[in-house]
């Protein structure tokens, strides 16, 4: 009997041992905090992994590996795109690791639209020429309904 609570125990903890992972030991990284500024203020700023906000204003967020970027949208205005690089400082033994954001506030100076382009402006229709007036035709000589106020045509016979 102790013979199989000892292999049952060794196969638990064998078990156990198989599911162990040293991720458990690795902090997550601490959130930062992003400002983000526009010129003008007002537009929509919005990270290219979700957080959004109205500048100016700032977000927390854990900084994804590698980098990201900010696209800023305001009414009359062009939109405009900020790339941003995250530095990871791994720590050691002594010391912790540190995460930094360049730039940090994020600034985009957002350009005025210009006038629509041609392809989306309505096109403008060509006047219509103006019929030359003669003044020697009788009037209503080219309807096909004559003038009331005219007498009516003789009648022609062709016997």
């Amino acid at each position: 009997m102790r013979r199989i609570i000892a292999v049952a125990a060794t196969g638990l903890g064998l078990a156990g041992c198989s599911s162990f992972s040293t991720d458990y030991f690795k902090p997550t990284p601490p959130p930062v905090q992003l400002q983000l500024e526009s010129v003008p203020p007002g537009a929509e700023a919005r990270t290219s992994f979700g957080p959004s906000c109205k500048t100016p204003c700032s977000v927390t967020l854990t900084a994804p590996e590698g980098g990201f970027t900010v696209n800023y949208t305001l009414n009359r205005f062009q939109p405009a795109t900020v790339p941003v690089q995250v530095i990871r400082t791994p720590g050691d033994l002594l010391t912790a690791s540190t995460t930094k954001i360049d730039p940090n506030p994020v600034v985009a100076e957002l350009q005025p639209a210009g006038p629509p382009p041609k392809a989306a402006r309505k096109p403008m229709r060509p006047k219509k020429p103006k019929k030359p007036v003669n003044d020697a035709a009788a009037p209503g000589a080219g309807s096909a309904f004559p003038d009331p106020g005219q007498a009516a045509p003789p009648a022609s016979s062709t016997r």
